[in-house]
């Protein structure tokens, strides 16, 4: 789905000139992959829809890369509290895959949240939909097996398993490397 596809399909009808000044105010992003999109300690400049490629939250801890999100095309993502409020990101944002994003600064944004209805829905209808991927996520941590939660990922997101390596996908769903590797040998 393109960009100007999602905002079309996001909108109503009736808000044309809405949806113009939203499509206006972005703009295209190329990543290359392993491109930084933000890096951990430094302010995110963007929030970004993501129309083609894949893109990794991630944070260093103890020396080590934990992988806490993995963005796919067509969706939303930024390291929202960074960006909101201009303070340094606790995580680092990078492209797994060449990317193709539309971003928009913070500027563009805020004025499009107060003054653009259309786009004051999009964001809150995103950040409700955000909320409710995060809480069931939470919860299959917590509830679902290693093996469920790799079936789950299997089921919703079978490209997901081709495009990204495997040690992201590991960390992503809360398990080992080597761990990952046992189960993607018994389940297919």
């Amino acid at each position: 789905m393109t960009f100007i596809d999602f905002i079309t399909a996001a909108t109503t009808e009736d808000s044309d000139n809405e949806r113009t000044e939203i499509i206006q105010a972005f703009r295209q992003l190329n990543l290359k992959k392993h491109d930084v999109f933000v890096k951990e300690g430094e302010v995110c400049l963007y929030f970004c829809y993501i129309e083609n490629g894949i893109l990794q939250h991630a944070l260093e801890v103890d020396g080590n890369e934990k992988t806490t999100y993995i963005a796919l095309k067509n969706t939303v993502t930024s390291s929202l509290y960074s960006f909101l409020n201009q303070t340094p990101s606790r995580k680092s944002i990078k492209a797994l895959t060449d990317a193709t994003l539309w971003v928009i600064d913070l500027e563009k944004f805020m004025k499009l949240k107060t003054n653009n209805k259309a786009f004051f829905q999009l964001y809150y209808t995103i950040l409700e939909k955000q909320i409710c991927l995060i809480d069931d996520y939470r919860i299959d941590l917590l509830t679902l097996t290693p093996e469920e939660r790799y079936r789950k990922l299997l089921a919703s997101e079978p490209k997901l398993l081709q495009e990204v390596p495997l040690h992201y996908l590991a960390a992503f769903l809360g398990i080992s490397s080597r761990h990952m590797s046992r189960i993607r040998k018994t389940i297919k």
